[in-house]
């Protein structure tokens, strides 16, 4: 097993001792799951999140995320093999016509993103009016 390896190993592998002692530590990543893409996606400080509803606050619009949009939000990640810094290229990608479309919207002052629009990557004008009415 990798995360079982010695420096033994290394030189057994083909590396050679010089270079195997100059490694200090040896650590082993393992991929991230759902659970944690969409704990990265949520709960820090400054997580992406909270980085777009704090956008929003500025056209006086609540915005919010469902749990099952962020957890489609992270299973896309998974499935596009970009881990947690695909995150932010995946809500930017979604995020981008509301953004420009919402400053000209006076009425919407809430607006949720769910799971179908994340899954057809689709936050567009006629879903904000459908919000509005």
């Amino acid at each position: 097993m990798v995360s079982e390896a010695q420096p033994e190993d290394l030189i057994k592998f083909g590396l050679i001792p010089e270079f195997v002692g100059r490694l200090p530590v040896m650590g082993v990543l393992q991929q991230l799951d759902e659970n944690a893409l969409v704990e990265i996606l949520t709960r820090p400080k400054n997580a992406i999140v909270k980085q777009y509803q704090r956008l929003f606050e500025f056209e006086n619009v609540r915005l919010k995320f469902s749990d099952d949009a962020n957890r489609a939000i992270a299973r896309q990640a998974m499935a596009r093999k970009v881990g947690a810094r695909g995150l932010r290229m995946i809500l930017e990608e979604l995020m981008l016509e509301l953004m420009y479309s919402l400053p000209s919207q006076k009425k919407v002052k809430e607006f949720e993103v769910t799971r179908e629009m994340v899954e057809k990557r689709n936050v567009s004008l006629a879903m904000i009016e459908k919000a509005a009415s």
